[in-house]
């Protein structure tokens, strides 16, 4: 795999290569972290791709955490990539079952995930996160990954609240 190829494991941000084609679309670009928000954030970037005949760029930041041992810090950032690429493509698969979009390309991307999104912004037409919610002031102590991309990023932000059962 090479990092032009948008495959999960790409070692290229999102935007810092060209796709095929790619320069006459619209690129919409969508955080999908595994949450329920961020799976109807990509449902919603999908759909208005093909109304725009845009290119979807789903961006899956990672990070390698390390834990403190008694022979000192301990980082296998090899394992953390393979879990960050198999949890991925399993939010893929949630969303999209086998048949994924022609129109969807897929970077994973090591880093903190406001800062991965927002250079992920420059050139994009969109830019579409989901909403997780949290309280008032934890959101106020923490910031948001949302709050943080609608604040920096270089394009428009559509923030995407989780879809909600109509029967529940």
């Amino acid at each position: 795999m090479t990092a032009s190829e948008g495959h999960p494991g790409s070692e290229a941000h999102p935007g810092s290569e060209a796709h095929p084609g790619s320069e006459a679309h619209p690129r919409v670009v969508v955080g999908v972290d595994g949450s329920p928000s961020s799976y109807a954030a990509l449902r919603w970037a999908v759909r208005y791709a093909r109304l725009v005949d845009g290119v979807v760029e789903a961006v899956h930041a990672w990070s390698t955490p390390t834990e403190l041992s008694w022979s000192g810090l301990v980082i296998d950032p090899d394992f953390d990539l393979d879990n960050a690429r198999e949890r991925f493509a399993q939010g893929l698969d949630a969303v999209f079952g086998a048949g994924r979009p022609a129109e969807l390309r897929e970077h994973l991307v090591e880093g903190d995930p406001s800062e991965v999104l927002i250079r992920a912004s420059q050139g994009a037409d969109v830019l579409i996160v989901g909403r997780r919610g949290r309280g008032g002031f934890a959101r106020a102590m923490l910031g948001s990954v949302s709050q943080r991309c609608a604040q920096h990023a270089a394009c428009p932000v559509v923030v995407v609240h989780e879809e909600r059962d109509p029967a529940g």
